[in-house]
C-alpha cells in the first residue's frame, strides 16, 4: 500500500485530498496546525500530527511516504493586509517540508501546491499554459512564486518535487472568504426584495471541482515519470462571477436578486480573466475532470444547507 502525507489536512482542500486518497487505496497521514485528530476524517487517516509546520516536521510522520504539500495561507484578499505573514509563512513551511525530505533520503515525491493566480490576467480570455507570463498581483501570489522557486532549488539538490498550479476550485465544505460560499451565504440570508451586495462579478475565472483537483494531485504522485516541474490543474472554462451567482440561484430555487456593487470589494490589480490549460497534466497522467459544474454547485449548496 502506498503512503501519502497530506499537509494542511484540516483545511478545505486537504480534507478532500485525504478522502480521495483513501478511496484510491492510499494510506494517509495528515499534518494539521495543532489540535487533536480531526473527527471528520475518522476512518480516512491512518495517523495525524498537529504541529506548527513553519517550525518543524513531526517525528511521527512516516519516512516512506510521498507528500502533497497544501499547508499555508490560501486566500488572495486577506494577503493585502497581511503581506509578510503570507510571504514568510508559506515560505517557511515549504522549507520545513523539503528539508525533512532531504534528511529522509527515501526517494519520496513532493507535490507542492502553488496557484493558477500566478499568471498575468488578460482582457481577451486567453488560455494560460505553464509557459505563460506570471504577474505579481498580490502578496499571496508573491508567496506562491517564492514557494515555486524554493521547489526549484530543492529539485537541484536531488528532491523529486513538482509544482501543481490549480486554478479556482470549490465544492462541499469550502469556508468563507471565497466566491461561491460567500455568495451562497449572503444569498441565503438575503431578505426578499433586497439588493445583494457584491464586488466585481464581471471577472472570469477557471473553476474546477475540489474533488477533481484532489485527484489531480494524486495523479501527479502516482505517475512513475514526470517530464516537467510544473503542472496546471484546470477545467479550461472561464466563468464570470455573474454566471456563478446565476448557477447558485438556480440550485437554491430563487431568482437572481437586484445587485449593488460595493466599491470597497473591488481590487484594481484583479485580472479580468484567468483560464488554464491542463493539457500537460492530461497527457502525462491521464487525469480528466469527472464532476460536472452543475453537480459541483448542487453538492456545495447541499453541503452548506446540512452544515447550517
Amino acid at each position: 500500500m502506498r503512503r501519502v502525507i497530506v499537509t494542511g489536512v484540516g483545511g478545505f482542500v486537504g480534507a478532500h485530498v485525504a478522502r480521495q486518497a483513501a478511496i484510491a487505496g492510499w494510506s494517509v497521514f495528515g499534518i494539521g496546525h495543532g489540535g487533536g485528530f480531526p473527527s471528520d476524517l475518522a476512518g480516512v487517516l491512518d495517523g495525524y500530527a498537529g504541529v506548527d509546520l513553519s517550525e518543524h516536521w513531526p517525528t511521527t510522520a512516516p519516512r516512506d511516504a510521498d507528500v502533497i504539500h497544501l499547508a499555508g495561507l490560501a486566500a488572495v484578499g486577506p494577503s493585502f493586509s497581511r503581506p509578510q505573514d503570507y510571504i514568510a509563512g508559506n515560505s517557511a513551511m515549504t522549507t520545513v517540508v523539503c528539508e525533512a525530505a532531504l534528511r529522509a533520503d527515501d526517494g519520496r515525491r513532493i507535490v507542492a501546491v502553488s496557484s493558477g493566480a500566478v499568471y498575468a490576467g488578460t482582457s481577451d480570455d486567453l488560455t494560460h499554459d505553464e509557459s505563460s507570463r506570471v504577474a505579481f498581483s498580490s502578496p499571496y501570489v508573491v508567496s506562491k512564486i517564492l514557494v515555486e522557486n524554493q521547489i526549484a532549488f530543492y529539485r537541484s539538490r536531488g528532491l523529486d518535487a513538482v509544482v501543481a498550479r490549480p486554478f479556482n476550485h470549490f465544492g462541499p465544505g469550502q469556508g468563507p472568504g471565497f466566491l461561491v460560499p460567500d455568495l451562497l451565504r449572503r444569498l441565503t440570508d438575503l431578505p426578499a426584495g433586497e439588493a445583494l451586495v457584491v464586488g466585481d462579478l464581471g471577472t472570469r475565472r477557471d473553476y474546477s471541482d475540489v474533488r477533481d483537483v484532489a485527484r489531480a494531485y494524486l495523479a501527479l504522485l502516482a505517475s512513475p515519470r514526470l517530464a516537467s516541474d510544473r503542472y496546471n490543474v484546470a477545467s479550461g472554462i472561464a466563468r464570470s462571477g455573474r454566471e456563478m451567482l446565476e448557477a447558485i440561484c438556480s440550485a437554491v430555487g430563487r431568482e437572481v436578486p437586484p445587485l449593488r456593487v460595493d466599491v470597497a470589494r473591488l481590487r484594481p490589480t484583479d485580472p479580468g480573466s484567468i483560464r488554464g490549460d491542463a493539457s500537460r497534466l492530461r497527457a502525462e497522467t491521464g487525469w480528466r475532470p469527472t464532476v460536472t459544474f452543475e453537480r459541483s454547485i448542487l453538492d456545495t449548496v447541499v453541503g452548506y444547507a446540512v452544515a447550517r
